[in-house]
């Protein structure tokens, strides 16, 4: 009798585990499968963007998201990928903090049976990244040439304006891309006497950001004022890549005076159309920043995660154009426009993107 109650414990103990682990698997089948996305930081307002409307549009399709923020620093991003390899993510979107950085932990994905897209920012010198999506980043900084150079007139023969000249973080491939988009507009004009650079610092990495930091910008900008508009020489333009450099530059003006009828603010330039930013337009400092809507690009990079899950066709418009120095990346590039004070409210506010109280103040 105590052997076949035993044998009845037993019998019933093995079905309450079966049936946990049955329930429990189901719970894992109601999250979805996991995926990771990781951004550089929250200290920029369009990656906190970028991030939250990745996570959304992916669990609005079924899927688990790790969302991770790394605050530039590199070990730190290095360590979440890590992390989410071994929490068994399906797909990493990874926007990293410095491109060349990756090609151990991208080995790792890859021998884990991962697949990888780069987002916004193209990952180097690996090739064990499959998919990248983006804006077309060189329009991005011909759209910033081009807005100087109808701004000032120069097709037309106007000039001499003076230009300074500002750039992104080296260790970022868009960087090089938005520079040399926006040099094939302005490189003819400072060739021929129409714009010219005071200070004489044309060089990439001289007039490079690193990280993109306002203060950075910001510290250069005001050593280029004691040293080169001191006196009366006036500063016409000033090419920023980003809003972040921008705001830089913009702080620096505001220090020693612009923004008078005596001292205008230079045509300044920018991209992301942060808010400050737009309010910055608004009040007449910055001059234009060119639109990425994160919603656009979020929406890209969820489909393609979405093919990659279901072993359907991943959507790519471009096989020629981004070569990260080991393979020709697969890409998807998004349309970018300009916003100005013209245009920011048909662009920004009528698109849903802000409301009109985040762009009062």
């Amino acid at each position: 009798m105590k052997k076949i109650l035993l044998f009845v414990l037993v019998i019933a103990l093995m079905t309450s585990m079966l049936l946990i682990g049955i329930s429990c698997k189901e719970k894992a089948a109601e999250k979805g499968e996991l995926i990771g996305v990781t951004m550089p930081t929250k200290s920029l307002q369009r990656w906190n963007q970028d991030g939250d409307n990745m996570k959304k549009q992916l669990e609005a399709k079924g899927y688990t998201v790790d969302l991770q923020y790394a605050e530039n620093d590199v070990n730190a991003q290095l360590s979440q990928l890590e992390n989410q390899i071994t929490m068994g993510c399906k797909v990493l979107v990874i926007a990293s903090i410095d491109g060349s950085a990756l090609s151990e932990v991208l080995k790792k994905a890859v021998d884990a049976g991962i697949q990888s897209i780069a987002y916004d920012r193209l990952i180097m010198e690996t090739p064990d990244v499959d998919y990248y999506t983006s804006f077309d980043n060189f329009k991005v900084g011909a759209l910033q040439g081009t807005y100087i150079e109808e701004a000032l007139g120069l097709a037309d023969g106007a000039g001499p304006f003076n230009i300074e000249l500002f750039a992104g973080s080296p260790d970022d491939n868009n960087a090089t891309l938005f520079n040399n988009g926006a040099m094939s507009i302005i490189q003819q004009y400072i060739d021929s006497g129409q714009l010219v650079v005071v200070s004489g610092q044309t060089d990439f990495l001289t007039i490079a950001t690193p990280a993109w930091k306002s203060e950075t910008a910001q510290a250069r900008m005001d050593n280029l004022i004691t040293a080169n508009y001191a006196g009366d020489t006036k500063l016409d333009v000033v090419l920023c890549p980003n809003d972040s450099t921008a705001i830089g530059v913009i702080a620096a003006l505001d220090n020693v005076g612009y923004g008078s009828a005596d001292k205008p603010y230079p045509v300044i330039t920018g991209q992301d159309c942060d808010i400050a930013n737009v309010l910055a337009m608004i009040d007449g400092k910055q001059s234009m920043s060119v639109f990425k809507d994160t919603r656009t690009l979020a929406a890209q990079a969820v489909d393609m995660v979405d093919a990659i899950m279901k072993g359907e066709e991943v959507p790519v418009n471009d096989t020629s154009t981004y070569d990260n120095g080991v393979k020709i990346v697969p890409s998807f590039l998004c349309v970018p426009v300009f916003a100005n004070a013209d245009n920011y409210k048909e662009i920004l506010i009528d698109s849903g993107y802000y409301t009109e109280d985040q762009l009062t103040k």
